[in-house]
């Protein structure tokens, strides 16, 4: 009987997190599908592009999705869809990671290639860290939080859930008595060199990064 695994998402991101789940999961009894509720077309890549309700229609013994949208709002909403249908979250997990000692990540992580845990980190559920990303020591991370490629994570963090990393940025380490905080739902510019605590919701940018001031 076939298992089934759908990539939810079929622009960018999606397409990336596909070789991953291939490499991680392929047998002869799996299959593998693109869910996307707002693209017309038949498939991708070489893969079925599915609605929700035709991946739910599809015949399995077994399915499984992972979320590969890059929203955090958009994905807890989808991660809800999921769990109400009794449908598993899959951890997506490449081979070439690295990853030390105490670490806990909750479900549904994505973690591509490259991507870095070093030790002692607890990480909330829908993680996602695009390539060559980095966790260092200490480091606690919230729910559905994501990092896009090349964000440098330093020790003694906190992030809380929500928030958004952009590519290449980097947090300065914090200390264990006072650990660098980026509050929920806050978003960090791509290339912005954290130094202190970001406020929740706020969005910074630049080196030093600093509030970027609403029009």
């Amino acid at each position: 009987m076939t298992k089934l695994i759908g990539i939810y998402g079929a622009s960018g991101f999606g397409r990336e997190v596909m070789p991953t789940a291939r490499e991680q999961y392929s047998d002869a009894e799996t299959e593998f599908v693109f869910i996307d509720d707002s693209d017309s077309r038949a498939s991708c890549n070489g893969y079925d592009i599915l609605s929700w309700d035709k991946f739910l229609d599809r015949t399995a013994a077994d399915r499984s999705v992972a979320i590969a949208i890059a929203d955090s709002r958009t994905r807890k909403i989808l991660t809800d869809r999921c769990l109400q249908a009794q449908i598993a979250i899959c951890e997506i997990r490449s081979n070439s990671i690295s990853q030390g000692d105490a670490i806990k990540v909750g479900e549904g992580a994505i973690l591509q290639p490259f991507v870095t845990l070093t030790s002692n980190i607890k990480i909330g559920r829908s993680f996602h860290a695009n390539i060559y990303s980095y966790v260092a020591h200490d480091c606690t991370i919230g729910d559905f939080v994501t990092f896009a490629p090349r964000v440098m994570c330093n020790g003694n963090i906190r992030i809380e859930d929500g928030a958004y990393i952009g590519t290449g940025a980097i947090i300065r380490q914090g200390t264990p008595e006072k650990p660098l905080v980026i509050g929920a739902g806050a978003t960090v510019g791509m290339g912005a060199v954290v130094t202190k605590d970001v406020p929740p919701g706020a969005t910074v940018v630049g080196n030093p990064a600093r509030i970027m001031e609403k029009k």
